[in-house]
């Protein structure tokens, strides 16, 4: 081969791998601050939906008194108990299941734990968060959110709805703010080395990148476990 076209083969290839160097670093910030931003949306939107049914439903408490006092004035207890089972349901597609001690932990554990009971998934949850802590709202938000998606998806995945199952457990543990998730699977999760991967694969594998990075802005520290049908995650964030 001509030396001189070897050089120049050898600069192109050179300069493409310079390129890809100082390139993908700015895509996968961009890709990630993407995903961040239409993740805190996608939350926002939930939280939204829930609180504003609790509003329509405040709305309409005085309507649904006086139409309970109307079958009960023709004792037609029969109409009033169907009646109370229908608002009854209702109610309990709205109604604030957790109160943690911080607004931010609430609004999205809440309306994550409504979506779940759509799902016929079980919970088990407990969640202390002191108002004031040393993390943005957003990231705390965007944390937990990613954690509770993931293990959602992973749940509906299960055709037996009596298998599935998501604990919760959120506190204070030795000056640092513990977040444990487990919920049931399917078999394994997929790992490539040390790493696990999302079971969508795609823009749905920042949400993994996306925990693993807020975990580390903080200095925390972050243990996923595996094993035959149980998925865990484990995240604590040092509260000074």
């Amino acid at each position: 081969m001509n030396p001189f076209i070897a050089i120049i083969i050898v600069a192109i290839i050179m300069i493409n791998a310079l390129l890809w160097i100082l390139f993908m670093p700015w895509y996968i910030n961009r890709k990630i601050s993407r995903f961040q931003n239409e993740l805190v949306d996608k939350h926002y939107e939930e939280v939204e939906t829930m609180y504003r049914k609790m509003r329509g439903w405040r709305h309409d408490y005085h309507n649904h008194i006086q139409v309970l006092k109307a079958h009960m004035e023709m004792k037609d207890y029969e109409e009033a108990s169907c009646y109370l089972d229908m608002l009854n349901h209702d109610l309990s597609t709205v109604d604030t299941v957790i109160k943690t001690g911080n607004v931010m932990v609430d609004a999205i554990l809440n309306s994550k734990l409504s979506m779940m009971k759509e799902k016929n998934i079980h919970i088990d949850v407990t969640a202390i968060v002191p108002s004031e802590v040393p993390f943005s709202g957003i990231d705390l938000s965007v944390l937990i959110g990613n954690l509770l998606d993931n293990a959602m998806e992973a749940c509906v995945k299960q055709e037996n709805e009596d298998n599935r199952f998501i604990r919760i457990y959120i506190d204070i543990v030795k000056k640092q703010l513990y977040i444990a998730i487990t919920n049931s699977m399917d078999g394994r999760a997929k790992k490539a080395g040390m790493k696990y991967l999302s079971s969508k694969g795609g823009i749905h594998g920042f949400g993994l990148l996306r925990i693993d990075g807020i975990v580390r802005k903080y200095g925390g520290f972050i243990n996923r476990q595996n094993e035959e049908g149980v998925f865990a995650t484990e995240v604590m964030l040092p509260i000074i």
